[in-house]
């Protein structure tokens, strides 16, 4: 399992992982704590104005009574028996960092190494989709990244210095040679190929190493330095499969804070060559027919929403 210090080597394994276990089938929902009913076209938008959660700097020097806290242990997150979050900062937690505001109260991150506080419980990040609202969920992440980016840059990578963080920025610096560390962003990008074969459509799905036994998904990798994303499309379909593409198309994006990736998906049109699996990184790629599909990602990844905005939705 990839640590939050170290990117993982693979995007598809970042956003994956997550299925081995944590189905949410059929996971009880939480109430929706402090979410206002969403409507128009920021509907799935836990960031927008319909889920109420603003971020913003400067932060109070001291959190407010009832404070929502985001309290983690490594990817983990504690919540209440009732899957809500704590309005107190357990004793022992440390590196605390003010996030903005939910409606209009105070949003707090913050690191437990010790046990979660009596009534309260740790939970996987990953596998709290489907169990609490959205915005809760998308929430932790935020806090998740800025938690781990804040504990992880504690010292100037060039002078060793002790960092401080900066007021009016996301940002900590070194007081002496003035070097600022911004929290870290992966962007990936994510392609389906689709094509016609005998008459009927078809969409291409990859298996990495790491997936769940029998399990697909589109095919991704990392952004390179220099490159647009158009270019990262083409480039890791023509490495990791062979295949040539035409026709790319944007669907949509997605925070992924596993350890700070931003997932890039789009549909694009078969091109040519024959497919050759580049080894290590995809254990095979195939053609599949829409009726025919394989075992497939959760709905917690953008993959599977990017797979059914083609072949439409399919049961769990």
């Amino acid at each position: 399992m990839t640590t939050p210090e170290i990117p993982p080597t693979d995007p598809q394994l970042s956003a994956e992982r997550l299925l081995e276990t944590e189905s949410v089938r059929s996971q009880p929902t939480a109430p929706a704590l402090l979410r206002p009913e969403p409507s128009g076209p920021d509907l799935l938008d836990p960031f927008s104005n319909g889920y109420g959660f603003f971020p913003g700097l400067p932060g109070p020097e001291q959190a407010a009574q009832q404070a929502l806290w985001l309290v983690f242990s490594r990817d983990s997150l504690l919540l209440t028996e009732e899957l809500e979050l704590p309005t107190t900062l357990p004793e022992g937690a440390e590196g605390e960092v003010y996030l903005g505001l939910q409606g209009e109260r105070e949003v707090w991150a913050a690191r437990l190494t010790a046990d979660a506080p009596e009534g309260q419980k740790f939970f996987r990040l990953r596998g709290l989709y489907g169990r609490v609202p959205d915005w809760l969920w998308v929430l932790g992440g935020y806090g998740y990244q800025i938690a781990e980016w804040d504990r992880t840059h504690q010292f100037c990578g060039f002078d060793a210095t002790p960092t401080v963080r900066a007021d009016h920025e996301r940002a900590r610096r070194c007081p002496k040679c003035g070097l600022s560390f911004y929290p870290r962003l992966a962007p990936a990008v994510m392609v389906l190929l689709t094509r016609v074969h005998e008459g009927r459509p078809q969409i291409l799905l990859c298996r990495s190493p790491q997936f769940p036994p029998g399990m697909y998904s589109a095919n991704a990798g990392f952004v390179e330095p220099g490159e647009t994303v158009e270019h990262a499309a083409h480039r890791e379909m023509k490495e990791e499969t062979n295949l040539d593409i035409r026709g790319l198309k944007y669907f949509d994006s997605q925070p992924w804070p596993f350890p700070h990736s931003l997932m890039l998906a789009y549909t694009a049109e078969y091109a040519g060559s024959e497919i050759v699996p580049q080894p290590e990184e995809i254990e095979e790629a195939r053609w599949f027919f829409h009726d025919e599909l394989p075992s497939l990602p959760g709905r917690a990844s953008i993959s599977r929403r990017l797979i059914e905005s083609v072949v439409g939705e399919r049961p769990d």
